[in-house]
């Protein structure tokens, strides 16, 4: 055999080698891999080994699976009685189409955050500030179904929205302290006024008991005298 027979031999054979390695691939636990070919979409792989046909197919991405979270960057937002507040939230969802949140939307979690701002903007310029400040339950479940219903498109499943902090201005903050306290002191002088006057009632009851017991006992003993 001749030495440009066996070269060539060789070449080949590193080509194959180079084809079978670069036509395995392996997708892990909680990842779903999105496969191109020629750049259009092709298949979706599971997780575990797979191969595919070198230099034509190619993963394009691979789509973590498992639930996730957003932090939404806090932000202005002014009430309907005209008090400006600081608004953040945290969005936990999973991907549920993973060809869908690729190729539907070019940047998911910026989208996702940009629509949870719009939202709770729309909804806490709806309410007034002490509403806002004892509504976050509901606050939460309306932007979470506004959010779920908006991505459903992009393959995405929002399981859960939580408002981390509304915080008003330094100067609201301080004049509902003042008044939160003041009503802790009414509370206190209420609870302090009414006691006495159960003391003082009580001890009216006992001296009338005591007054009738010493009249029934000195009337009793005038009977038995007079007897």
């Amino acid at each position: 055999m001749s030495i440009a027979v066996i070269i060539i031999v060789v070449i080949l054979a590193l080509l194959a080698l180079v084809s079978a390695a670069s036509s395995a691939t392996r997708i892990h636990q909680g990842q779903r891999g999105l496969v191109e070919r020629f750049g259009r979409f092709k298949d979706t792989l599971e997780p575990g080994l797979h191969f595919i046909m070198p230099f034509v197919d190619v993963v394009a991405a691979r789509i973590d699976m498992r639930e996730s979270v957003i932090d939404v960057e806090p932000q202005s937002v002014i009430t309907n009685d005209n008090v400006t507040v600081q608004v953040d939230a945290i969005i936990y969802f999973f991907v549920v189409d993973p060809k869908a949140v690729k190729y539907e939307v070019a940047n998911f979690r910026m989208a996702t955050s940009k629509l949870a701002q719009t939202n709770l903007r729309n909804l806490i310029g709806d309410m007034a500030l002490d509403e806002t400040l004892t509504s976050r339950d509901r606050i939460n479940v309306a932007l979470r179904e506004t959010l779920d219903e908006a991505t459903d498109k992009w393959g995405v499943r929002v399981t859960r929205v939580e408002v981390k902090e509304i915080e008003p201005p330094r100067d609201i903050t301080d004049a509902m302290s003042m008044q939160m306290k003041a009503e802790r002191e009414k509370r206190a002088t209420i609870l302090s006024a009414e006691a006495y006057r159960d003391k003082q009632i009580l001890e009216a009851e006992g001296d009338k008991q005591n007054a009738i017991l010493t009249a029934e006992g000195q009337k009793t003993s005038a009977i038995l005298r007079a007897e």
